[in-house]
């Protein structure tokens, strides 16, 4: 243990641990007693009286509500010598069901004033997110752990000068703060802590239709499923999440029960089909209804019997999920999770005796309302009038794209990505500390002064100098190339277009030069690499003229490049071709290149910035057999 001990050690002494990082799709939430001294036991009291509030709260709330993956949970702990309420949930790909947590904090919070909250995710301080365009310049993720926290509904932020007015505290600053320090500086310097309305509007602006969205992430279908399924479901709705998961997650090894040929072997067998009416998740049912699946070898004279249309799409809904809760039940991974244990109890019921299946007269006396699927159709022309905030073709009060949380939540995304567009500070990091960057400018041109490598003529002092050694870089691109090193320059071509395009180049690359010294460098260089390139038989543009295909360029590189006559005559042919000449070798090797890429990417795309698709007519006999069986 002490060899252990030492191989730590060596982490440094200012070494705390390892930063912690919650699991995807996952929130995490706590609440602290923090505005009255107590002592822990009475605080502890508190606590439980706001866990017996949170737990009235929710069944009143959540009574036909069903979670995507995990509900809400709080539990009495106690870390680092403070008691809180914390729990965390799993939320899936239901962001409504994180949402919905926040709310039910921040409701909690406005009755228990003494009561701090503190909510996380996966993306760390996604309320700071929600209010990017409202929150102070100097609030960025790297020091905002445990700053911010919802109070009476609100939400307050600790400040960086918050926990350093007082002598023996250390500097905390320029770093995110610990819990233990947040509960500090919340208890002794409350005055201090930053509160802003517009901060509040758009950190909790997903809450403003709750609660009466509450019931809106859920949907209403009606299924045909096997008697013994339906027995189930009824039994708990929430039931349908998991198999839904199970469904739209399944793999090769989790389909094998799907394949039995005697419906004796499945648990659930497509027979004795009846119609109830099954409450998803949105989300969950878009998983359903979206998925392409084939159906299993008991379920194919079942589906096909179904002639009429809409008959149809209910049936391979409840095929669906039928099959998913098969994989559910005999997948041994799930064995001791709670639901699979629940629905096996009910299962054991039913060969038991105890229980008994619903009769037809039963069944009919369910809920049969169901829910339109308007919400699951794009129309493309109505999400391009609501990104331009207009409608056409109707009024203002007519529909329009999705319902109207999906219509206002779009309409605010797309102000706040134009407002971060119109932002000139604002870049990838966020927001810059534009005072910290404007010293660092200023000391480097203090420096590149002394030491005399700046340009007079570039007016700046943020660019620095930049040595630029020609011989080097020419050496460079010569070994990158391929040609031999240390040859001269021959004729130096005085193309001014040619000359003016590589100085622009040059002078967008961001090098301090004089104008004058930067023409001269730059007109030597292009023309050393010019002569190179000529020696290395890389320019022979009119290659093709003197013979066809690889014996005209022998013949060329043998005979010269003719008279002089010669010459005058195809620099007449070739005025109007302008660009469009093309040297046979440099072609022939591109063109290869792509060839051997077969479609895919490769060094030849890649130079040239584009994509050529795959030469099926050159496609080899393998290839082509391989197409066929396709």
């Amino acid at each position: 243990m002490e060899n252990v001990a030492d191989d730590f050690g060596g982490l440094g002494k200012g070494f705390q641990e390892f930063p912690r990082r919650l699991p995807d799709d996952c929130v995490e939430y706590s609440m602290y007693v923090l505005d009255q001294p107590l002592k822990d036991a009475e605080i502890r009291e508190r606590l439980r009286s706001v866990l017996s509030v949170a737990n009235t709260l929710t069944r009143k709330l959540l009574k036909d509500f069903i979670w995507q993956r995990e509900g809400f949970a709080l539990e009495l702990v106690r870390e680092d010598g403070i008691s809180s309420l914390q729990g965390r949930t799993n939320y899936g790909d239901s962001i409504q069901d994180e949402w919905l947590i926040v709310y039910i904090l921040r409701e909690l919070s406005k009755q228990f004033q003494d009561i701090w909250v503190k909510v996380v995710d996966t993306d760390g301080e996604f309320l700071l997110i929600e209010a990017a365009n409202s929150i102070p310049r100097w609030l960025n993720p790297e020091i905002a752990d445990n700053r911010v926290w919802i109070n009476r509904g609100q939400l307050f932020i600790i400040p960086m000068a918050g926990a350093t007015d007082r002598p023996g505290r250390s500097n905390v600053d320029c770093r995110a703060l610990t819990v233990k320090e947040a509960c500090t500086c919340i208890g002794e310097a409350r005055s201090q802590l930053l509160h802003s309305p517009t901060i509040d509007a758009d950190a909790f602006y997903r809450l403003r239709n709750y609660p009466h969205q509450i019931n809106g992430s859920l949907h209403n279908a009606v299924v045909h499923v096997p008697r013994k399924l339906a027995y189930v479901l009824h039994s708990k709705a929430a039931y349908i999440c998991p198999a839904v998961e199970a469904f739209y997650l399944r793999d090769p090894i989790a389909l094998r029960p799907l394949q039995a040929q005697n419906q004796s072997d499945l648990v659930f067998p497509p027979k004795d089909l009846v119609t109830m009416v099954v409450k998803f998740t949105k989300v969950g049912f878009a998983q359903v209804k979206s998925q392409r699946f084939s159906p299993p070898t008991t379920w194919i004279s079942v589906v096909s019997a179904t002639k009429d249309e809409r008959l149809r799409a209910k049936t391979e809904i409840g095929m669906k999920i039928t099959s998913g809760f098969e994989m559910l039940i005999s997948d041994p991974q799930n064995q001791d999770r709670k639901v699979v244990r629940e629905i096996k109890l009910l299962l054991e019921d039913l060969d038991s005796g105890e229980a008994q299946l619903p009769s037809d007269i039963e069944i009919s006396h369910w809920s049969m309302v169901e829910d339109d699927e308007a919400w699951l159709d794009v129309n493309f022309e109505d999400f391009e009038n609501e990104l331009s905030g207009t409608r056409r073709g109707q009024g203002a009060s007519g529909p329009g794209f999705g319902d109207k949380s999906a219509q206002e939540d779009l309409q605010k995304m797309v102000a706040r990505f134009k407002d971060f567009l119109d932002d000139d500070a604002a870049g990838s990091e966020g927001a810059e500390f534009l005072d910290d960057m404007d010293n660092d400018n200023d000391n480097d041109g203090e420096e590149e002064e002394d030491d005399g490598h700046v340009s007079a003529d570039t007016g700046s002092e943020e660019d620095g100098a930049i040595d630029f050694d020609e011989d080097k870089f020419a050496t460079m691109m010569r070994e990158m190339m391929g040609m031999p090193p240390g040859t001269e320059p021959g004729q130096r071509n005085t193309n001014k277009g040619t000359r003016a395009r590589i100085v622009g180049d040059v002078r967008a690359s961001g090098v301090n030069y004089s104008a004058r010294e930067e023409e001269l460098e730059v007109f030597r260089l292009s023309q050393a690499m010019e002569a190179e390139l000529k020696a290395a038989g890389a320019l022979q543009l009119d290659s093709v003229a003197h013979g066809s295909g690889l014996n005209g360029i022998k013949n060329e590189f043998q005979g010269g490049r003719g008279t002089a006559a010669e010459e005058g005559d195809s620099e007449d042919e070739n005025d109007n071709d302008g660009d469009l000449n093309i040297d046979f070798n440099l072609a022939k090797n591109l063109l290869e290149s792509f060839k051997g890429q077969g479609g895919a990417a490769g060094p030849g795309s890649s130079i040239m910035g584009m994509r050529l698709p795959r030469d099926e007519d050159c496609a080899t006999p393998h290839d082509q057999s391989t197409a066929d069986l396709r």
